[in-house]
């Protein structure tokens, strides 16, 4: 048995035409609905890129807890159970965040990886090397990272030179080593579509782009406000579409290798993302900071298991990230040995069987938000002035330590469920209150899947309100996201602090 998963970051649901998109040219998103199955309401749980990628390792949700980190040494990874168990792991990647301080334990859970330098703010090419006239568009962020990626873009110079392309290469050379082999598990990960939307040109005519040394591929995150004109919103669009054909195009080369070696009969396939992407809806520009609507937590999602002989067609099972890892584990008949919140994907894939009565999902700091299979409900603090913390045992944020003042008011406490009963620093974090104001709010899907009209039904709210609460406590929330919310914890749940 032999499993792939090709993973692209920030790949927008709404811009595949596999989910009724008229006008961008994705073939082989399209020739991919022919072999796998198209779940229709898959999302991600903790946002954005390293805690979702905590989730595909250890099967539980990561925002209730901590913020952007690393994998912890309490955790399980879904990964490492499959090395321990003589599945070869391999993961070639472009993602630049594996390298840093808050990604540094993902990597070495594989047998072997390769990694590809240049994406975004990849610190590479020394910075005094920035080639300013390759893009001067005044819309475009202009700190640090814009500058690394000019001076990165120094040694790209031809599709084939790309990072993403040069990760898809790898991952390819890899089945053509092993194609006949067993036992192994492959993870392609490329960080395009990611901003910036850096793509040649070839790409950038499928949708009428203007001249590349102009173009609005690198936008600050915020609100839109009077920021930009709709020309100035609908050119940012089109450069990301021009990156998600280039994405397509890499695809399309997996989807021939595998048709090449007639790896469809026994071979696991997932296509998925972290999160998608705001471009102007809800008036926002990002993905970190506001609600979680469906444009950046509803993603798409592909499988192909060969559990289920040849299924394909649509799903409607609500299904998540947390998901995967028990899928991959369950495939090659093994299993976590601790409780998790994800359920293996098979009897979705066969049946359309349903896995959750809800599920959850977020930022740390911001909103915990529950969705039902109809009604979504994005749940604010009762106080933007109640405490968050983070609970780890590696204080480090994306590129750099937790502060000493934190770690000085730090608590070890036990982490329960989380931490798989091990015990845990509490170490006092920041609220996303202070950038954006937030409205609890319920959406009906059903009737308003633009999420555009609010209800204000008070027993609605107090509804959702009993099930965000059950959800919380099955998936083992602290004490401090129940008194946030509003809720008095779980009868008999305790997280004492250890002496």
């Amino acid at each position: 048995m032999r499993a792939i998963m090709m993973m692209f970051d920030t790949l927008t649901r709404n811009y595949l035409p596999n989910y009724g998109c008229d006008f961008t040219k994705m073939p082989n998103f399209e020739r991919l609905a022919q072999r796998a199955v198209t779940f229709d309401e898959f999302y991600g749980g903790s946002m954005p890129c390293m805690p979702a990628r905590r989730e595909l390792h250890t099967g539980k949700y990561n925002f209730l807890n901590r913020g952007w980190g690393p994998l912890e040494p309490f955790d399980q990874s879904s990964i490492e159970i499959l090395s321990k168990n003589g599945i070869y792991t391999h993961l070639v990647t472009d993602h630049t965040h594996y390298f840093e301080d808050g990604g540094a334990t993902y990597h070495n859970r594989y047998d072997s990886y390769e990694s590809f330098r240049g994406q975004e703010g990849d610190r590479w090419v020394p910075r005094g090397e920035a080639d300013y006239s390759a893009n001067g568009c005044r819309l475009n962020k202009s700190n640090i990272s814009a500058v690394q990626h000019l001076a990165n873009r120094t040694r790209i110079r031809t599709e084939e030179e790309m990072p993403s392309a040069r990760c898809v290469s790898a991952g390819l050379d890899f089945l053509e080593h092993h194609h006949e082999k067993d036992s192994w598990f492959l993870q392609i990960e490329c960080f395009d579509p990611h901003e910036p939307f850096f793509v040649p040109d070839k790409y950038r005519e499928l949708y009428g782009c203007g001249d590349s040394r102009e173009a609005f591929n690198f936008p600050a995150y915020g609100p839109v406000e009077d920021r930009y004109t709709e020309d100035e919103i609908r050119g940012l669009r089109r450069e990301y579409c021009a990156l998600l054909s280039m994405c397509d195009a890499q695809l399309g080369r997996l989807l021939d290798k595998m048709d090449k070696h007639d790896m469809w009969k026994d071979t696991l396939l997932i296509v998925n993302t972290d999160h998608g992407f705001f471009l102007g809806e809800h008036d926002f520009i990002g993905k970190n900071f506001p609600p979680m609507y469906d444009e950046v937590i509803h993603t798409p999602f592909f499988i192909h298991d060969p559990r289920a002989g040849e299924a394909e067609g649509r799903r409607r099972a609500v299904a998540q990230t947390v998901d995967i890892a028990p899928t991959l584990l369950a495939y090659f008949g093994l299993a976590f040995e601790t409780e998790i919140d994800g359920r293996d994907l098979a009897g979705a894939v066969r049946g359309d069987e349903k896995l959750h009565d809800a599920i959850l999902f977020g930022i740390h700091g911001g909103q915990v938000n529950l969705y039902d299979g109809r009604y979504c409900y994005m749940k604010s603090s009762v106080d933007s002035r109640l405490p968050v913390y983070h609970e780890t045992l590696m204080p480090v944020n994306m590129r750099g330590f937790m502060g000493s003042e934190g770690i000085d008011r730090a608590e070890l406490v036990d982490g329960g469920r989380y931490s798989n009963h091990h015990k845990v620093l509490r170490i006092p974090a920041a609220s996303l209150y202070d950038k954006i104001d937030m409205k609890t709010v319920v959406y009906d899907k059903k009737m308003d899947p633009g999420q555009q009209r609010p209800l204000t039904d008070e027993a609605l709210m107090r509804e959702m309100d009993g099930k965000l609460k059950k959800a919380m406590a099955a998936a083992g929330a602290p004490e401090w996201q129940f008194e946030r919310m509003g809720f008095a914890p779980a009868k008999g749940f305790s997280r004492k602090t250890c002496v």
